[in-house]
């Protein structure tokens, strides 16, 4: 079932602020060639960031509790009344009333030059969207709610506690207890997920410090300032003046200073969850003997997805025939309603070896992805109609796309983009953050 994110207000308590260790002013988080950082070195913004670990981490297991309990409550329900929970859902989502005619051409109005000056009729649905969610989402949380007063849904100790056991209860459902192994094994990739990016955000956050360092260093050895070497290594290189070009220079300069100085994190960090996430049978590049494999669930009607696709492209091809590339099919449907059919149209392709010049398009086009568009850019593509039509409506096509699905479930994938290098999550969706990726799985 897919994760409902919402909060149950009424029972998650405040924190404990017992169970909150901060880090130690004198913990050793850096090192290198002339460089040692500490906490009590780093510069305020990155020095708030590394002081709210422990509570981001709490907070963000606590959102997750509040998450499941409410997952729990419907299937609870669901099971009472012979039903499923997307019927419940639907339920809830019926009660909310589709905003009127006077109320949607009011926003177009307003908004027209945001919406690209588009005719109403080809925005509509966009604009009854936007203005249904937020009465959808109070209408699943008073569903929420009275499900959570007729089960008498109780906490009864703290998810953070610093002394919680593995078969302490945490929370009673009816005549059930949930224990503090039963969340957290149920939760198991939400939780590792969520620590995850908080240690990102740390590690981002002390990528200035240490770059701020390194150029200090860099300086004293050239007899110059900081300024002007990030001018000769960076702005002076400029050609196209594009925002990516800029980024990969500043990730060079980087990546040269962190090797000639060895620096090192030394920080306490868990280490990353690695799933054994599969290939499958998907549209894949590059020699399937590589040491590195990259898994991108995507979803061609996703904005994000379209920025993230050429980016990763760009960085896999500096990496030569080292690393692999696989894509998997994650449609939306709740958000994106033609990324279903598209994601059978891409795979319709594949089978006439037409797979990357026609996500190209899907990419590209993503404001025309109904049925006859997807047919057009077939014939642009000189593919074969009646065997790409074929393809689409094949029952096994759709079977595939509902395997990419479940499986991508199984990973903790909830939107897109989400990729994986060697089966672990990259969190940051930048150049700079696939290289380090890459690098960390070559290393392995």
């Amino acid at each position: 079932m897919r994760y409902r994110v919402f909060y149950l207000f009424l029972l998650i308590p405040a924190l404990a602020s017992a169970s909150l260790a901060q880090g130690q002013t004198g913990e050793v988080l850096v090192t290198g060639k002339g460089i040692r950082i500490t906490a009590g070195d780093l510069m305020p913004r990155t020095k708030a960031v590394y002081d709210s670990v422990a509570a981001s981490i709490a907070a963000g297991r606590s959102q997750i509790l509040s998450g499941y309990l409410a997952e729990q409550l419907l299937e609870t329900e669901a099971k009472a009344r012979g039903i499923s929970v997307e019927a419940l859902e639907r339920e809830a989502l019926a009660k909310v009333p589709d905003p009127s005619t006077e109320v949607i051409q009011q926003v177009y109005d307003a908004n027209r030059a945001a919406l690209g000056n588009k005719p109403l009729a080809e925005v509509r649905q966009l604009i009854v969207d936007f203005l249904r969610r937020e009465p959808e989402q109070k209408a699943l949380q008073e569903q929420t709610d009275a499900l959570q007063k007729k089960y008498s849904l109780t906490l009864l100790k703290n998810v953070n506690a610093a002394d919680i056991r593995p078969t302490d209860a945490i929370a009673r459902l009816g005549e059930r207890q949930i224990t503090y192994r039963e969340f957290t094994e149920a939760n198991r990739l939400r939780l590792a997920d969520a620590a995850e990016h908080v240690y990102d955000d740390l590690h981002i956050a002390l990528e200035d410090d240490v770059l701020y360092a390194l150029l200090a260093l860099e300086a004293k050895e050239r007899n110059t300032d900081a300024s002007s070497i990030l001018a000769a290594e960076v702005t002076h290189k400029l050609k196209t003046f594009e925002p990516e070009e800029r980024l990969d220079l500043e990730d060079a300069l980087r990546r040269r200073l962190i090797a000639k100085y060895a620096v090192r994190y030394v920080y306490n960090r868990p280490e990353p969850l690695v799933l054994n996430v599969s290939a499958d049978d998907d549209p894949s590049f590059g020699p399937a003997a590589t040491p590195v494999t990259i898994v991108m669930f995507s979803d061609f009607q996703c904005p994000a997805c379209a920025r993230t696709h050429p980016e990763l492209k760009r960085v896999i091809a500096e990496y030569m025939d080292k690393v692999r590339f696989v894509v998997r099919d994650f449609p939306l449907e709740n958000a994106h309603p033609n990324a279903f059919e598209a994601a059978l149209a891409a795979n319709a392709a594949h089978r006439q070896g037409k797979f990357v010049e026609y996500i190209e398009i899907l990419y590209r086009s993503q404001e025309a992805l109904d049925g006859a568009s997807l047919r057009k850019y077939a014939e642009e593509l000189k593919l074969d109609l009646a065997k790409f039509e074929s393809a689409i409506a094949d029952p096994a096509a759709a079977a595939e796309v509902r395997k990419d699905q479940a499986e991508g479930r199984s990973y903790g994938v909830g939107g897109t983009p989400t990729i994986f290098v060697n089966g672990v999550k990259v969190h940051r969706l930048s150049a700079p953050a696939f290289r380090d990726a890459i690098e960390r799985a070559m290393k392995k």
